[in-house]
């Protein structure tokens, strides 16, 4: 009997077995007389050089698909472990507009035209702002295309920055690493990232720097490609940020940018540079813009009824503010 080692470092090892198994279930029932051992990022396989070969030919089809679709349900494991020539495999093709099967069997898609359109313009462009209220999506949609990239290995990492506005950018009197001092302020992109991937996955990809914790302060110099880079809340940067974070793009990168223009923190003395930089850039093709509005806002339904509320009472503000202008010149 003969034996070889081949390597599945290419593809998730969940993916490959199954929980609990199961899709190896499927693989030792379609070779019989094969031995097949998983072991790490390698898997063993004991038996004839015939049984090993055809096994070998699977396995690559298998992770082929797993390239092009981040995942093998067990319909597409069962159709390509028959035993017919791979050129008469009728693979069975996945939902396009499912973006990512989260955690516990979430299927995580576009739920709303807007996102829908952050997904088609993300496709197309290699820079898309995605701007709208607190609630539309943008973030956890954003989130979403970055981990469906690197699942399907269009990039090699995610880089995740935000402004740390609360703390003036100036992070060194905060106690822990970097990682450590920047964290408060990117929750919520690890809420969207615990629901996409599975915890020991995520922790090996921070570990690694596949995803990467970036504070915006700390993002010039670096020239970053073959990544996915995510920059939240971007209402809280200047014109200089901003110029700053959209030219550390390398040849093969992508990037979304989502702010809320309505909730800037930035202290008065500093303006939001987000305005500014979607209109210098409106017309260079390979940067798309997206807004997302009071519709897209998928929380809890009371939600939109205060951003509403909130929204109304600015321009009531904003009325009484005009009538006082005009009122002092009157009297004047």
């Amino acid at each position: 009997m003969n034996e070889i080692i081949l390597s599945i470092e290419n593809i998730e090892p969940i993916e490959l077995f199954g929980v609990q198994n199961a899709k190896l279930s499927l693989m030792r029932k379609a070779f019989p007389r094969l031995k097949i051992v998983p072991r790490g990022d390698n898997i063993k396989i004991a038996g004839s050089n015939e049984d090993m070969e055809k096994f070998k030919n699977k396995l690559n089809l298998l992770i082929e698909y797993y390239n092009k679709h981040g995942q093998i349900n067990d319909r597409a494991m069962e159709t390509i472990l028959m035993d017919v020539p791979p050129e008469t495999l009728d693979l069975p093709e996945l939902a396009e507009d499912i973006l990512v099967f989260g955690n516990r069997g979430l299927i995580i898609k576009a739920k709303t035209e807007n996102q829908q359109k952050m997904v088609n313009e993300s496709e197309k462009n290699d820079i898309l702002f995605a701007i709208g209220p607190a609630g539309t999506g943008k973030t956890y949609t954003a989130v979403a295309l970055a981990v469906r990239a690197l699942k399907s290995k269009q990039v090699k990492k995610i880089v995740l920055t935000r402004p740390a506005v609360e703390a003036g950018e100036n992070l060194g009197f905060l106690p822990g690493d970097l990682k450590e001092k920047v964290d408060p302020y990117l929750i919520p992109l690890y809420d969207a990232l615990d629901d996409m991937l599975p915890v020991e996955k995520l922790n090996y990809y921070l570990t690694n720097r596949i995803i990467e914790i970036a504070p915006l302060a700390f993002m010039r110099g670096r020239t970053l490609d073959h990544s996915f880079i995510i920059l939240d809340e971007a209402q809280n940067a200047t014109d200089a940020q901003l110029k700053m974070f959209l030219t550390r793009l390398g040849p093969n990168a992508k990037s979304i940018i989502t702010g809320d223009l309505t909730q800037i923190d930035l202290p008065r003395k500093r303006q939001s540079g987000l305005f500014n930089t979607i209109n210098i850039l409106n017309e260079i093709e390979g940067i798309a813009q997206i807004t997302l509005a009071e519709k897209d806002i998928i929380r809890h339904k009371l939600v939109k009824k205060i951003i509403s509320a909130f929204d109304k009472d600015e321009k009531r503000k904003e009325e009484e503010r005009e009538k006082a202008k005009k009122a002092s010149k009157y009297n004047q």
